[in-house]
């Protein structure tokens, strides 16, 4: 792993559109940034974290022009992200129809997890590279969150390309996530923002013990499923049916196929996973038949997935 620092942002910037995986400064704490556009990197960081549940990830942009890019902001999400971007607030909004981040980020969801972070070398960052960074804690999962590089170099090794020196995490605690909800805003997350500093511009957040509560970030997360019936591990495929395969051998006769992954790889078919549901679903074939995807790496996460599609 290099130990780059701002006279290196231009090496961190090319690693990151290189498809690498990168750790970067934020002021709540380090990330562990890839393009959120190109599934593959995303899917690189839920791997390099041993993150098996695809999580939404939360993308980071450069300032709300570039958020509006991505998603649709209402009243409310609009106020809060003009009183407190750049700073450690997550917004979850609806994606616009021609949102480039990969669904895998938002782990199938119609919605993205977004902010400005509030970190000088990470904005110049995303300045340069003109893309979201979807970046979680740059540690492994169930670990304590970095705060400073040296736990970045010390967690992670060389399962990154490099680690960005941004000093010390000014507030060294996750980013507060809210999402408004029918003009209601509801915290999803405590974090580096307060509830009060929230309150004194949106009102009064509704609570987690309220019913209807909103699923996204920072909570079990909702997944997509299809509107067709799921059939896992087929051996067979009907003419009226999409195929979603696996390996280097896909059933023949499908209406449609689409391939995760020809040669086996997990992290190639956790990247496509979502998107490919979507694309199968989209033909209205009478049902997806599943291949067999075996449970070693991401297997066991994407196991998991068409096992939530299957059972809805």
């Amino acid at each position: 792993m290099l130990h780059l620092h701002a006279a290196q942002l231009g090496d961190a910037a090319q690693a990151l559109l290189g498809g690498q995986l990168v750790a970067i400064p934020t002021e709540t704490v380090y990330g562990l940034a890839g393009d959120a556009t190109v599934d593959a990197s995303v899917a690189r960081i839920f791997a390099c974290k041993g993150r098996p549940d695809f999580n939404p990830l939360i993308a980071h942009v450069a300032d709300l022009a570039a958020a509006e890019q991505l998603v649709l902001f209402d009243p409310l999400s609009r106020r809060l992200a003009e009183q407190f971007w750049p700073g450690p607030l997550t917004l979850v909004l609806p994606r616009r129809a021609d949102c480039p981040v990969s669904w895998l980020a938002s782990a199938g969801l119609d919605t993205l997890a977004i902010r400005v972070p509030d970190h000088e070398l990470t904005l110049e960052l995303l300045r340069q590279i003109g893309r979201p960074l979807a970046a979680p804690s740059a540690n492994p999962s169930g670990k304590l969150s970095p705060t400073t590089a040296a736990h970045v170099l010390a967690t992670l090794g060389d399962a990154v390309a490099a680690v960005l020196d941004g000093g010390p995490c000014r507030v060294g605690l996750e980013s507060t996530v809210i999402q408004v909800v029918a003009g209601r805003p509801w915290l999803l997350r405590p974090g580096g923002l307060s509830r009060n500093a929230i309150e004194a511009v949106v009102g009064p957040l509704a609570q987690a013990e309220d019913a209807h509560q909103p699923r996204s970030p920072g909570q079990l997360a909702s997944h997509y499923a299809p509107n067709c019936p799921v059939r896992l591990n087929a051996c067979d495929v009907a003419a009226d049916e999409a195929l979603l395969a696996f390996g280097p051998s896909p059933l023949p006769g499908a209406r449609m196929t689409l391939n995760l992954s020809p040669s086996g790889d997990t992290i190639a078919a956790a990247a496509h996973l979502f998107a490919y549901l979507r694309e199968l679903d989209a033909a209205a074939p009478r049902a997806i038949a599943v291949m067999p995807i075996p449970t070693d790496g991401l297997g066991e996460a994407i196991a998991d997935r068409l096992r939530r599609a299957a059972q809805t």
